[in-house]
């Protein structure tokens, strides 16, 4: 199966959660680095590792940066990496696969599902310092979760009125992958 190597600045994660009852919080991470194993010509199995820096977490606000990568939620100082590694895969649909793994967040490990959307594989130029390295094979995925954050020991909270929270206990996942051939890319420096 060929190996698929992430390009790190066109492929992004973003977590979304509720704010006060009432509106999303979204946060961006950029500059994911990973892997895919998947056989275009053979779409049967998907495998995937990711990881990613939590002090990258970007919101717009800085305030909430702050806060979201301190010790009451990411706790980035202490827990620097955020990763995901597949344990296995289905195909559930000609593009589309369910693919089980283990997502660590502040160093705790659990099981997630992530629902992966494969958009084709397209032959691209490569830019480099030097000019045009291509032409490059690339491959495209979107994909989605959600976990509950008390999973991975983020529960900090404020209590609104009538049981209200100020953060939801559910996080939306959303991922965008471009991945580049690594044999061609080897041969591409």
């Amino acid at each position: 199966m060929a190996t698929w190597v992430f390009e790190p600045g066109h492929t992004a994660a973003e977590f979304r959660a509720r704010h006060m009852m009432v509106s999303w919080v979204r946060g961006h991470f950029k500059d994911v680095h990973g892997s895919l194993e998947f056989d275009p010509d053979n779409p049967a199995q998907l495998s995937i590792e990711a990881m990613l820096q939590a002090h990258k977490l970007w919101t717009g606000e800085p305030q909430r940066d702050d806060h979201l990568r301190s010790g009451d939620f990411l706790d980035a100082g202490t827990h620097p990496t955020i990763s995901f590694k597949s344990t296995g895969c289905k195909c559930v649909g000609a593009n589309d696969y369910e693919v089980a793994g283990v997502l660590t967040i502040r160093g705790v490990t659990r099981p997630v599902v992530l629902e992966m959307h494969y958009l084709g594989k397209w032959r691209t130029p490569y830019w480099t310092d030097a000019g045009d390295a291509g032409p490059i094979t690339r491959v495209g995925f979107m994909g989605e979760s959600r976990i509950n954050r008390h999973d991975f020991r983020i529960s900090w909270n404020g209590q609104l009125e009538n049981s209200g929270v100020v953060v939801s206990d559910e996080v939306f996942i959303n991922v965008d992958v471009e991945a580049l051939l690594q044999t061609e890319l080897s041969r591409s420096r």
